[in-house]
């Protein structure tokens, strides 16, 4: 007993520090459980066989298949355009659409797809994006409360009732508990978000656009700080060579963030020159003029030894060394999402160049800003990068919202959708799942549904191949979760199972089922804070279920109780995917969520308390 409890402690401590990844500790605690004969090898293997992870994997092939489409989001902006420039409709509309979207897809998926969308209809709206970027995640939890696959905690809570003869819950038991949810954490948003995620300079310097200007982000990232002209002669040493050859970043520590390049006309002002975007090939001719940017004292270097001159205010340009313009090359900040590529690569690496035709300027990582020497750094998941390239570039950045999100896009971009002639095929084949799981004389089981459905989206074309499939699936999830299915079975194993339900049932069993109920939710709730909410879920509904039956209660209310307490889990970022994926893009400290968050996770469960037993009697 002590031994799992030891384990199950530790891996509490690395889920809470963030700082291993959530999969490689389950793997290493299920190893563990192994190791000291707790679990045999064919009960720790068994989680990657259960239903709930299988169907979750054909679940994120499906969300994938409907983002890949642009069904979903052609459809979340013309429900977000009502809001018009009411920033209470604008909140209640952001979470109606997500949640809904939430009801049916992943959570971590809806909140990747609602998360461009909200920036843009704040800057319209001249909204602060922080103010609605938590309750949409927040939301997102909320409506996968409202169906059987809307969030991995249902789907566990329904299994173990199977597992101990109760009749199957069906797609739709949830709906009137996430309606409840829906209802009272708009209730309580719309008064505490004003209050506590209201910051000062909100709305930008650009009255009347809101958000982040390009102006904003020039003096954010320092652009203009350290940034020269200098003329390529006729006596330049890399002249007709291309930036790959002479090596400048290597060399020098300098960038070449774009070149003015002469017309072909013989026009001898360069303010009509042509603005480009610079690659390992581009090649230096003479007349171009390089913006730079680096230490003065290594440019001033670069000048000597290769023959270039510094431009000042007199020349023909007639315009300041340091100012830059956005008429052909734009940009952007983008946030590197939890399963993108890019995670851990060197920016030398990245390949964005070569991919995207983008440069990278800089790195906001939480509230520190990497400007200097970005070759040899590493980018993480949750780093805002701000990138440089053509709009068309920047804009085809929209297709990649699995790896990257961009931020701070005006509207007519957010909502503009590329619909394929497979979006058609790929609502019938969702909704034709969705129809399969809610009636019950249809003799297809939901595990059936949901692999027909993933299949489907494959040969259908609504995914390209299966190569594309397999990247729609967030393995580290589906690792997590089969990972820690088994620690349920070792808790049961060694008694601690029983001995939490006795604790529970010894201290609160001879009081009201209310206040049994109460201790389960708030357990559950605390638990979450903690460690993953599927994690928590996996541990908590055994133990849930034998409290309640071991005082002759039946064990519907405890079990719903899990699994609203674990998703409903407000106050810390860790606790869910939704919460982490919008703390950067939300400029969130740890603290917003504990005073956001908190009030609304004790209101919930509250709320919970009595309106669980309503539905399902004790």
């Amino acid at each position: 007993m002590y031994t799992t409890l030891i384990i199950l402690f530790i891996s509490a401590l690395f889920f809470m520090s963030g700082k291993v990844r959530s999969d490689l500790v389950a793997m290493c605690a299920l190893v563990l459980l192994v190791l000291f004969g707790i679990l045999t090898p064919e009960q720790a293997l068994s989680g990657f066989s259960d239903k709930v992870v299988v169907m979750m994997i054909g679940l994120f092939v499906v969300g994938g298949a409907i983002f890949q489409t642009g069904l979903a989001k052609m459809m979340s902006s013309k429900i977000l355009r009502l809001a018009g420039d009411s920033e209470v409709k604008l909140l209640v509309l952001v979470m109606l659409v997500t949640a809904f979207i939430g009801a049916f897809v992943s959570n971590t998926g809806t909140v990747a797809l609602m998360m461009p969308i909200v920036v843009s209809m704040a800057m319209s709206g001249n909204i602060n994006s922080s103010r609605l970027l938590m309750p949409m995640a927040f939301a997102s939890s909320m409506g996968g409360m409202m169906t059987l696959i809307g969030t991995p905690p249902n789907l566990v809570i329904d299994g173990e009732l199977v597992k101990n003869g109760y009749d199957k819950l069906t797609f739709f038991s949830f709906t009137p508990i996430g309606l409840v949810c829906l209802l009272v954490g708009m209730l309580v948003l719309i008064p505490i978000t004003k209050i506590f995620l209201t910051k000062k300079g909100e709305g930008g310097s650009d009255k009347g656009k809101g958000g982040k200007s390009l102006s904003d982000l020039v003096g954010e990232y320092q652009l203009s700080k350290n940034l020269y002209r200098v003329l390529v002669n006729e006596n330049t040493l890399f002249k007709g060579k291309t930036l790959k050859e002479i090596n400048l970043s290597q060399r020098y520590h300098i960038s070449v963030l774009e070149i003015r390049r002469k017309p072909t006309s013989n026009n001898p002002f360069f303010k009509t020159g042509n603005q480009e975007i610079v690659n390992a090939d581009t090649v230096i001719y003479e007349g171009d003029i390089l913006y730079l940017r680096g230490d003065f004292e290594s440019i001033k270097q670069m000048n000597v030894e290769n023959h270039l001159n510094f431009l000042d205010t007199h020349h023909p340009e007639q315009r300041l060394p340091n100012e830059l313009h956005f008429h052909d090359i734009g940009i952007a900040e983008v946030l590197i999402m939890p399963a993108s590529k890019l995670v851990n690569t060197r920016i030398s690496d990245s390949k964005l160049r070569e991919h995207y035709g983008l440069n990278i300027l800089g790195i906001q990582r939480k509230d520190t800003y990497i400007l200097q020497n970005l070759k040899d750094e590493k980018m993480h998941a949750g780093d805002i990068l701000l990138v440089q390239g053509t709009w068309d570039h920047i804009a085809k950045l929209d297709a990649e919202r699995s790896q990257l999100v961009v931020l701070g896009q005006p509207l007519a971009e957010a909502s503009k959708v590329t619909l394929t002639h497979k979006a058609p095929i790929a609502a019938l084949i969702m909704v034709a799942m969705v129809v399969a799981m809610m009636f019950d004389f249809i003799p297809i089981a939901p595990i059936t549904a949901v692999l027909i459905a993933s299949l489907l989206m494959v040969i259908s074309g609504a995914l390209r191949n299966i190569e594309a499939a397999y990247k729609t699936i967030n393995w580290e999830s589906i690792v997590l979760i089969a990972g820690m299915l088994p620690m349920a079975l070792a808790l049961e194993k060694t008694g601690v199972s029983a001995l939490v339900s006795n604790a529970l049932v010894g201290s609160l069993g001879d009081k009201s089922p209310y206040i049994l109920l109460a201790g389960v939710y708030f357990t559950t709730s605390l638990m979450t804070m903690f460690i993953s909410n599927t994690a928590t879920a996996v541990l908590l509904a055994p133990i849930a279920m034998k409290t309640a039956l071991s005082l002759g209660l039946q064990p519907q209310a405890f079990m719903f109780a899990v699994a609203v307490g674990a998703s409903m889990c407000f106050a810390s970022p860790f606790s869910t995917p939704p919460n982490a994926l919008v703390m950067s893009a939300g400029r969130y400290t740890f603290s917003d969520y504990v005073k956001v968050g908190l009030p609304l996770q004790i209101i919930m469960g509250i709320v919970m308390v009595f309106v669980l037993p309503l539905l399902f009697p004790f």
